[in-house]
């Protein structure tokens, strides 16, 4: 985690010199409704001027170059089949994610790995990358799957026993393990021995109260809704440290280097995402024939490149977890 996090830093700086800039495009989003159409644009140039943000160009390439499946196919699948039916693909997923599902203050568009890996479902379905994002958080993920509001989640959501008494998964698409967030200027924390006794933000509904009662059974966690809630406590001291999901705090250290800092080494059970999908469908082995084809041809990876790699310094791809059966 040492070099990982020397390398990110260093290429941050250079680029801050460079530009001039620092990451300004990223700070934040305009407000908008709960749902919007996040079908990518056809060619577009970069929503910012810093070049650690997203090269839209080239992950709408991406998109418009992602396989469709044929009719067959499609038909074959009574879930596939109501998405092609209903002429777009109901997402929920987030605007706020740095890396993985962040709305442009541009062009309105929501780009990122899962966002992109969405679209790149939506294409396949449809002939077209169009989605549908209902704005979730850790504590509604389950119940809009449950009641059709939407008919998938991406949203770095980790697969586990008790979520699948409620949904289907697909996947993992990835996997994650938990990192310590701290300001910069914090000298107390330096890793899951220093949390005993201070105050450390999770996102409730996630998995993070339990992993911190494992690891510091002295600290107080409080819980958040999201990531920018509890992103915005440890700004303003209200918390001495948040912890969640790596890929998050490197969002927020591309976004934000000048006012936190990873700390220790990543922790914890390692979190496999998945794709959330109705319980008791035959969508799961749809999606899952589906990300081994994206695997495959590579476009699992040029989406990582694009939406992670390019922008944190980090130039080896990452081999895909294998998908469960």
């Amino acid at each position: 985690m040492t070099t990982f996090k020397t390398n990110v830093l260093r290429k941050i700086a250079a680029l801050a010199v460079a530009s001039g800039l620092l990451f300004a495009a990223g700070c934040g989003e305009a407000p908008t409704a709960a749902n919007s159409s996040s079908a990518p644009a056809s060619g577009g140039s970069s929503s910012s001027s810093a070049s650690t943000d997203l090269n839209v160009s080239d992950y709408d390439a991406i998109i418009n170059a992602g396989a469709v499946a044929d009719s067959a196919t499609v038909e074959a699948n009574a879930w596939a089949k109501s998405v092609k039916e209903a002429g777009v693909l109901k997402v929920g997923g987030t605007k706020t994610s740095q890396l993985f599902s962040l709305q442009s203050t541009t062009d309105n568009k929501v780009r990122g790995f899962d966002a992109g890996l969405s679209q790149l479902l939506a294409r396949y379905i449809l002939g077209d990358a169009k989605t549908e994002l209902t704005v979730v958080d850790s504590s509604t993920r389950e119940s809009v799957l449950q009641n059709g509001t939407v008919n998938s989640v991406f949203a770095t959501y980790t697969i586990n026993d008790k979520r699948k008494e409620k949904i289907s998964f697909a996947g993992p698409y990835y996997v994650s393990q938990q990192a310590i967030l701290v300001s910069k200027n914090n000298t107390d924390i330096t890793g899951v021995d220093s949390l005993n006794g201070k105050k450390v933000a999770v996102q409730g509904g996630s998995t993070g109260p339990q992993i911190v009662a494992g690891v510091a059974p002295q600290a107080t966690v409080q819980e958040f809704q999201t990531d920018a809630e509890a992103t915005q406590a440890l700004r303003q001291g209200r918390v001495d440290a948040y912890v969640v999901d790596q890929t998050l705090q490197l969002g927020t250290l591309v976004k934000s280097p000048n006012d936190f800092k990873i700390v220790g080494e990543p922790f914890g059970n390692k979190d496999p995402y998945g794709i959330g999908l109705p319980k008791d469908s035959d969508a799961a082995a749809f999606v899952n024939d589906w990300l081994k084809k994206i695997e495959a041809d590579g476009t699992w990876a040029k989406l990582w490149k694009v939406t992670i790699g390019d922008r944190t310094g980090v130039t080896t791809v990452p081999t895909p977890p294998e998908i469960e059966q």
